[in-house]
């Protein structure tokens, strides 16, 4: 019983954070027709704004949680305003300059802080203990941080101009710029909101985990599997399956241990693929 209560636990907290993470990686697909291999680079940017900030500028950690999401957000919105733009249309070319992209934030970040981790640790320590159960308060502080965030992104997608602009597009992009939507005045702030999600919880997951260079290579390998069985371009596709992935992650690591662990969950994801291939709430086709 308590391996079980442990397994929700560790499942869920998971899930808050790749769920963070897959809604911004289906949110530039879905939206501009983008793949983000950049979406990992921009994970390890965040950590290491937040890091900085609190080791050299002495800010308070919650206002360098804020810092690197708004500096992840900027990097984005330059990015796909200036460079991603001319080219928005051209699946092959947008692939490889966010791949570009992501290359450079890693060679920046090697040459600027080295190739070991760096120290950050979180601010807060400590467990609640009970009959049976043992909950950091790291993790939970880490998963209602992200839980807002996924509700303030859905609000902003379902209760704002923005939103219902930019899903128009997702759906049909020739037919909402007939109705007077401005791509080029939204896929910029999309690419921001997405880039800031990544930056978000890369500030306020490496502190838990470790912070150093290479650490965005396995965040986007994961986002792309969350983002694959939810269905590309499905906003609640990603935050399910993102869910579901944290405690397949959790109980098969519990049970099973870790290797196994990660075989079974990409049986299950290869199973779910042959089975609905859109993936748990995709659509067979784009429109945008």
């Amino acid at each position: 019983m308590d391996s079980l209560l442990a397994a929700v636990i560790i499942g869920v907290s998971l899930g808050g954070q790749y769920a963070l993470l897959a809604l911004g990686f289906t949110l530039i697909f879905g939206i501009l027709g983008v793949v983000n291999f950049a979406h990992g680079g921009l994970y390890v940017l965040g950590g290491y704004v937040a890091q900085a900030a609190v080791s050299k500028l002495a800010i308070p950690y919650p206002v360098a949680v804020l810092a690197a999401a708004l500096a992840t957000g900027a990097v984005g919105y330059a990015f796909e305003r200036f460079v991603l733009e001319r080219r928005i249309d051209d699946h092959l070319a947008t692939l490889m300059l966010t791949l570009g992209l992501y290359l450079m934030l890693s060679t920046g970040i090697l040459v600027t802080f080295g190739a070991e981790s760096v120290q950050f640790a979180f601010p807060v320590t400590g467990a609640i203990r009970g009959n049976g159960y043992y909950i950091p308060l790291e993790n939970l502080i880490v998963l209602a941080t992200c839980l807002l965030a996924i509700g303030a992104v859905y609000l902003l997608l379902f209760r704002t101009d923005f939103g219902r602009a930019s899903r128009a597009l997702a759906d049909h992009r020739a037919v909402a710029t007939a109705q007077g939507m401005r791509p080029h005045q939204l896929f910029p702030l999309a690419f921001a909101l997405a880039s800031g999600l990544a930056g978000l919880t890369g500030a306020l997951v490496t502190p838990i985990l470790s912070l150093a260079p290479h650490v965005g290579d396995p965040v986007l390998a994961t986002s792309f599997l969350v983002v694959i069985l939810g269905g590309l371009g499905s906003i609640g596709g990603a935050t399910v399956a993102a869910f579901l992935v944290g405690l397949i992650e959790a109980f098969s690591g519990v049970y099973l241990g870790g290797s196994k662990g990660a075989l079974a969950l990409f049986i299950i994801v290869l199973v779910m693929l042959v089975v609905r291939p859109s993936g748990l709430l995709g659509r067979e086709t784009r429109g945008a």
